[in-house]
């Protein structure tokens, strides 16, 4: 007797599936995307939303394949128009009830890059406090703030660079560069 595994034709796998959810009228809406293209759409890099978009469906539960009914999307957003809604999920930002899932390794990338900014302003626009003026090399910045310091990636950058400044200079002698201005009056 041979054994035969069956597996459904019409069953479609999802895979690098970044799930953005949109809460409105008090239900959920769920759009499957691309993991990278996702981030590209919201800044601007990518325009095009097939590329954005791993289905042209919007779903209440993408995970169980439940799309969602006409009616209420007819009564949440005012359309049925599939296309417009999921330009409406994607261009709102987290603050507007719109989330989006982001991977551990995504997110540790988003991390280090933004350490390296901070790293790289640190060191561009201070020195050492000994008085001798050198520059502090970008990675003895990142060594002094280890893993003591807490990067945010929703954080304005130049906050974050002013603050890591503030907790360097309890670990490392470090100071603001001094800025060299020259005025020409001419009449």
């Amino acid at each position: 007797m041979s054994r035969q595994i069956n597996q459904p034709i019409n069953q479609v796998k999802l895979t690098n599936v970044a799930v953005v959810r949109c809460n409105k009228d008090g239900k959920r809406f769920e759009i499957a995307c691309y993991r990278n293209k996702v981030m590209d759409y919201r800044s601007g890099l990518e325009t095009d939303l097939s590329e954005v978009l791993q289905t042209d469906r919007i779903f209440t539960n993408v995970s169980k394949g439940q799309f969602a009914k006409a009616a209420d999307l007819q009564k949440a957003f005012g359309t049925r128009d599939q296309e417009e809604i999921a330009k409406f999920i994607l261009d709102q930002s987290p603050k507007q009830q719109s989330d989006f899932q982001v991977s551990d390794l995504e997110r540790a990338q988003v991390i280090k890059d933004t350490l390296s900014q901070i790293a790289t302003w640190v060191s561009q626009n201070c020195v050492h406090d000994d008085g001798s003026d050198r520059p502090f090399p970008t990675g003895q910045i990142k060594d002094a703030l280890g893993k003591n310091y807490t990067v945010h990636p929703h954080k304005p950058i130049k906050k974050q660079c002013l603050d890591a400044v503030k907790f360097l200079k309890s670990v490392i002698p470090i100071e603001r560069a001094k800025m060299e201005l020259q005025l020409q009056y001419s009449l």
